[in-house]
């Protein structure tokens, strides 16, 4: 519909206008009434509608016109007679929707700026202009609309049209065929039109060939940026290398990496054995570390630190609860205050940190505000949360971004935060963002993102597109990474495997929170957001206290239900997997895997919500025979940890392997046969 058809006034509201109207010449600029206030202008029912149309066919009258008012009150000093006297004068069918803009927006502006009432109406052969208010307020309106109608390739770029050239082009073509008068405007606008040649082809090919050449441009005139801050302690430069490997080897069998392609490799920092060792020139980080209470760092944390106040990008993985969150923030904060340009003079931030959920990312969040280092403000971008709010603290200034890829893209779209100031990014939890499908907003957003950043990049896992994401986004990285690169669960979780029915499920979990302890705290994992809220419902009928975590609610419930688990106001939380990845309640007792994960990575991170920082904890998971084909996954990870494993799980995996190999059989033979499992192809009967 065009924008001449589908207006609305000052409200959104659509309005249809009905009157009568004598013909009239091209222009006139005779004064007409205000229509009475017995007319109808709001609705208009059917039958008015047909009766108004059989009037406009008696010979004699003049049809009725569908016209649209846009409202306005009065002035201080106008009487209702200055408004009930207007301006009318006729223009072209086709410049309504000019004058009216799209969505009314362009009538709407005029009448702010102008002070008067503006009424168009449409004929069967024009439009008709009325034109309300003080005789000043009327001349301006008319004025405006004289240049609006006098620049049309103007107005309609200011008005969001995106017809080009040709179409109006042949527009006034067609209105000159009819023989009807057509505006001055048209008139001008038609030469350049025709003359307008369809755009050139963009030679990809080319662009590709001087992709250096332009990023050299994009970048050109960056503030210098500075990386290394590691000085080696003195306790740490005594220690020989056997010594050093005997460290790493008792302390979860740490290893380091270097991913260099080229060149010599670089020397290994040693880990920093003690807070001291790796902050001892940075007083206010050591007195947040005490106000804390942490005694020593954790594994991930102690080689991974050197690595970064060295200035080198960093892939870290290790399990989930190992304290990854430290790893990065403190070396972050380091960074920000050694640049060469004062803080005051970046316009923009300096440390941006991605994660996958909101959860996440509103932890990171807190763990900021609760080891503030120099004053430095941080924000939390994501979806979900108050757009308008998030945008005000950005243009206010902040220091440190974290934010979930969709709301920062959304934001650096609309250009509405600065990320060339950067030069610190952190990618947590990547493996947990590409299994969300946010790689196409971060490569996005990394365009925008200084290429000789430090960059930092956190998973529990290690599987192939973290890979290859690696190799895309960090530069020449070392590797850090705790016990295994295999997929293993946490040691100090004590896991337990129970093969039943479907059926079986709800009674066994009834049982389980029957027989908890008062200060039990358990975390029930489901794979579905419907079953989780018909679980939680059915947990309230039975007198539990429960809560439930998932996608489908809105992130003031998901706050209010998260806020309510960890001060231990409820005991029971029921979840999708949204909790599976960064969720740091630390008194965690038990996870509950009422459903098994669609993948063996996901009962990795469940079964890390328990037993963090050092606490043991416990974890039940039911297994169907829906979940045959885990079982030769699950039986791995049980075994390295240490897990018992039930002979139905051994058995359970032992039949989904005959199963696939007979499924391989069945399928080569049926390519060698052409196709048939019966013994191959076999021609049509003669």
């Amino acid at each position: 519909m065009s924008d001449w058809e589908d207006a609305s006034d000052d409200t959104g509201d659509s309005i249809r206008d009905w009157a009568r109207q004598q013909p009239s010449p091209a222009i006139d600029w005779t004064r007409t009434a205000f229509p009475s206030e017995n007319e109808n202008f709001g609705m208009i029912d059917a039958r008015q509608e047909r009766t108004d149309a059989h009037k406009a066919r008696e010979p004699g009258r003049a049809p009725a016109v569908r016209g649209r008012t846009f409202h306005r009150n009065c002035d201080p000093g106008e009487t209702m007679g200055d408004l009930t006297r207007g301006l009318r004068f006729n223009v072209e069918k086709l410049s309504i929707g000019t004058i009216i803009g799209r969505g009314g927006a362009r009538i709407r502006q005029m009448q702010d700026r102008s002070g008067a009432t503006i009424k168009v109406y449409t004929r069967d052969t024009q439009g008709e202009v009325n034109i309300f208010g003080s005789p000043d307020s009327q001349q301006k309106a008319k004025n405006m609309i004289d240049d609006l109608l006098a620049n049309p390739n103007v107005s309609r770029q200011n008005v969001g049209q995106r017809a080009d050239n040709r179409q109006w082009a042949r527009r006034y073509r067609d209105v000159e065929g009819e023989g009807r008068t057509t505006s001055d405007w048209t008139s001008r606008a038609a030469p350049s039109a025709q003359e307008a040649s369809a755009p050139a082809a963009i030679d990809w090919g080319m662009i590709r060939k001087k992709k250096d050449e332009y990023a050299e441009i994009k970048w050109k005139g960056l503030p210098p940026i500075k990386k290394q801050f590691y000085i080696e302690a003195e306790s740490l430069s005594a220690l020989m290398p056997e010594e050093v490997n005997q460290w790493r080897k008792e302390n979860n069998n740490i290893f380091v990496d270097d991913l260099k392609k080229e060149g010599e490799k670089r020397p290994i920092p040693k880990p920093c054995r003690t807070f001291l060792e790796a902050f001892q020139h940075y007083t206010e980080i050591m007195d947040n570390v005490k106000h804390a209470g942490f005694v020593n760092p954790t594994p991930i944390q102690s080689q991974a630190w050197p690595v970064l106040l060295s200035g080198d990008d960093l892939i870290a993985i290790a399990q989930t609860g190992t304290g990854k969150t430290l790893a990065y923030l403190l070396p972050g904060f380091i960074h920000m205050n050694g640049q060469p340009v004062p803080k005051c003079e970046r316009n923009g931030p300096g440390m941006l940190v991605l994660t996958p959920t909101r959860e996440l990312a509103l932890q990171v969040d807190a763990e900021c505000k609760k080891y503030s280092y120099k004053d430095y403000k941080s924000v939390c971008v994501y979806g979900g949360g108050d757009r308008k709010a998030q945008i005000h603290k950005v243009e206010r200034g902040v220091d440190i971004v974290i934010a979930t890829p969709g709301r920062l893209h959304d934001l650096q779209m609309n250009k509405l935060i600065n990320l060339r100031s950067i030069t610190y990014l952190v990618l947590d939890e990547a493996d947990r963002m590409l299994d969300l499908g946010f790689e196409p907003q971060i490569m996005k957003i990394l365009l925008d993102v200084r290429p000789d950043r430090q960059t930092v990049m956190t998973s529990a896992t290690w599987p192939a597109s973290v890979r290859r994401m690696a190799t895309s986004y960090l530069k020449d990285p070392m590797m850090v990474y705790v016990g295994s690169l295999d997929l293993t669960a946490v040691s100090s979780v004590r896991q337990k495997i129970l093969i039943v029915s479907a059926e079986e499920k709800k009674p066994y979990l009834l049982n389980f929170l029957k027989n908890m302890e008062p200060q039990d705290k358990v975390l029930i994992f489901v794979g579905r957001k419907l079953t989780a809220d018909d679980l939680s419902s059915d947990l309230c009928l039975y007198g539990e206290s429960v809560q439930c975590l998932h996608g489908g609610h809105e992130q003031c419930d998901r706050e209010e239900a998260l806020k309510d688990f960890k001060a231990s106001k409820v005991r029971i939380l029921v979840a999708t997997d949204l909790a599976s990845r960064g969720l740091d309640v630390l008194d965690i007792t038990h996870v509950f895997n009422y459903d098994f994960p669609k993948n063996i990575e996901e009962y990795v991170h469940r079964v890390g919500r328990t037993g963090r920082a050092g606490r043991s904890g416990a974890a039940v998971t039911l297994v169907t025979r829906d979940d045959w084909r885990m079982a030769p996954r699950l039986i791995p990870i049980l075994e390295r940890s240490g897990q018992d494993v039930p002979e139905e799980l051994v058995t359970m995996a032992e039949r989904y392997d005959k199963y696939r190999e007979l499924r391989a059989r069945e399928e080569i033979g049926g390519r060698r046969d052409g196709g048939r499992r019966d013994g191959g192809w076999k021609g049509r009967k003669s």
